[in-house]
This record gives C-alpha cells, structure tokens and sequence, in this order.
C-alpha cells in the first residue's frame, strides 16, 4: 500500500532528525543528568568541527618510558608512550649536541619507530628533539670520517636513509614537534614527517653546500614539493635559515604556536587525528605518498586497498550506514517537493 504525503514527510523528518542528533547532539541533550560540554565561543573554521565533534582535550598527557626490545634503556632517543591514549613519542637525547645523530641514534630511532607501528594500541607518533635549543641538527660532524660517520664498530655508514623511508612508508602519521633549530639532516627529518608544528623559536634551513655535503634524495624531492622548485633551489644554494612564520609561508610547517604551548598543541593534533578512521588515514598516507615512492609507493596503497577490501573494517560500515541514511532522506524531500510544485497552478500567460 502507497504511503500518503504525510507519511512520507514523518519519515523524512525522523531521519533528519536522526541526522541532526548524530551531527550536533548539543542540540539533543541526553536525558541523564549531565555537565555541559564547553564550546568556543570564538568565530573561526574550527567551530563547526566543535559542535560536530566536542571540543578536543587539553589535559596532560601521562607519559610512561618503554625500554628496547631486550629490556635495556635506550642511550640516544627516550621512547614513551601515553598512558590510556594511542601517542608514541620519541625524542633524540643528544642535547649537548644540539640533538645531532649519529649511527647508534638513528639505529635506536628505526627501532622505536618499529615498535611503535607494531604496537595497535599506538595510533599517531610524535618525533622531537631534548630541550628547546634544537630538534635536530643533523649528523653529529665530531664523528665524520672519510668513509662516513663511524658508529660503535667504526663501521662508516650513515643509514638515515632508512629511517627516512621508514617514517615515509609507516602505516601511522608522524608529527614533528619542532623547538629551536631542524637544520641540515634534521631539517629533512621534520620534512619526511606527515605534519609538523613548530614553536615560535624554530629556525630551519639546510646547512650542508657549507660543509660539502648534499642530500639527493628526500632532502631535494620533497622540498621541491612542499615549497616549489624556485624555494628549494633558494635553500639549498644559498642555504640560508628562516624562521618559524616563514618556514609557515613557505609551506614547510602546518603551523606556529608558542614555545610553552607547543607539547599540549601537538597532542591536542593526536588527539583529533585519532577520532578519525585509522584505516582511512592508512590509505591517505599510503596515497598521499605514493606519486613520490615511486612502484614501491604503489606497491604499499595497493596493499593497504586489499586489506580495507577484505576485512571492511567497522569505522566503514557506520560510516556508509549514515551516508545511505542521508541519501534516502534527501530523495524523499526532493520527491515531495516536486510533487508540491506539480500540484500548483500554472500561471496563464494573458494577452
């Protein structure tokens, strides 16, 4: 049996409805007793994600220290992971070298980072340096020998490469939280992350023509790309250093907040990244990547496809419920409102 207009226009308001306490549940105040969610009052981009989402949590983070795989303490970088959230955090603990690396730092790096993205309890990492002088300053020159940089065994390689690629390729963002200086190596290093925020005191600028040194790989490519073709060159030839509001111009830095707010800015950005899909933000890393990593980039998205399609994870499944919820309300309004116009006398032309 046909539903009548009236039916047709209860539904359609019901699944508004549905709609509007799924999307702005400030609206639809819960019957329990309950304190009131604190919005911002103050005009900007961000207010609609407000009322959409809440507000995002300012609280302090607990951070708890995490030993290498075989119980030791890690000598280069402190490794801790937030306690009852999914935050990584790993910082490079040479600050009486302004935090430069040597093999032994980016061997500890590339384990955390393994670490941290076997770990499905961890959901977004955070990279910085000790202190507030320096993320990084790139690699430790006091170790620079003619075959490269000598580690414990005197075995000259430097492979930063690797944890280059590593961060690249991991299945989890990685945000750089930069204070003071990320020159040189280091400067690469919050460049190869997915976000960087940086306090109001960083410096960034590449350092080694100075030194007779290059980086012909992520150092000239992805610069290229984050800041066009013209800057990059203006960087490396020149290399000179800019600070944090021109590092943010130029597209280098996702933004500029205040040294003593820049732990509880960065968290806050973790916390509102893990709200989201982490399959999603799997495959848009993987995507995002891809047109710079060449067939071993699309190697990792068309891998990453597979295990969405197979598995269908739940976060998709609410997510296509709601859409279809959407579309149907959408065809019954329309539907009503052009049997409305039908219904209307036509006006006459009178000569």
């Amino acid at each position: 049996m046909a539903k009548t207009n009236q039916e047709l226009v209860a539904i359609a308001k019901a699944r508004l409805e549905r709609m509007t306490a799924h999307l702005y549940p400030s609206l639809h105040p819960s019957p329990l007793c309950s304190s009131p969610v604190a919005l911002s009052t103050v005009s900007s981009s961000t207010d609609s994600y407000g009322r959409v989402h809440g507000e995002v949590s300012d609280k302090e983070v607990t951070w708890q220290s995490v030993c290498d795989e075989s119980g030791k303490e890690f000598v280069d970088i402190i490794y801790e992971k937030s306690v009852g959230e999914g935050i990584a955090k790993i910082t490079i603990n040479r600050p009486e070298r302004r935090n430069a690396f040597r093999p032994n730092t980016v061997k500890e790096l590339i384990r955390a980072f393994n670490d941290a993205r076997d770990d499905s309890s961890i959901g977004v990492i955070i990279l910085t340096g000790k202190g507030t002088r320096a993320f990084c300053s790139g690699g430790d020159q006091a170790l620079r020998s003619s075959d490269g940089y000598a580690d414990f065994e005197n075995f000259g390689r430097l492979n930063v490469l690797d944890l280059q690629v590593q961060i690249r390729r991991l299945p989890k963002p990685v945000i750089a939280m930069v204070a003071g200086y990320a020159v040189g190596g280091g400067h690469v290093l919050h460049m190869v992350c997915d976000l960087t925020i940086a306090a109001d005191n960083a410096i960034f600028g590449q350092t080694g023509p100075k030194v007779g040194s290059f980086d012909a790989g992520y150092g000239s490519s992805i610069m290229s790309r984050l800041v066009g073709p013209k800057r990059a060159r203006e960087m490396w030839f020149l290399s000179r250093f800019y600070t944090a509001q021109e590092a943010e111009k130029m597209g280098l830095v996702n933004t500029v907040v205040p040294l003593e707010k820049l732990e509880e800015e960065t968290v806050k950005w973790c916390r509102e990244i893990l709200r989201n899909s982490p399959t999603a933000i799997r495959v848009l890393k993987s995507a995002l990547n891809a047109v710079d990593d060449g067939h071993a980039g699309l190697q990792v998205i068309i891998f990453t496809l597979k295990v969405v399609i197979f598995n269908f994870p739940f976060e998709i499944l609410v997510g296509v419920d709601l859409f279809w919820e959407c579309i149907r309300s959408l065809v019954v309004m329309q539907r009503l409102y052009f049997m409305d116009r039908r219904r209307q006398p036509k006006a006459r032309l009178h000569t």
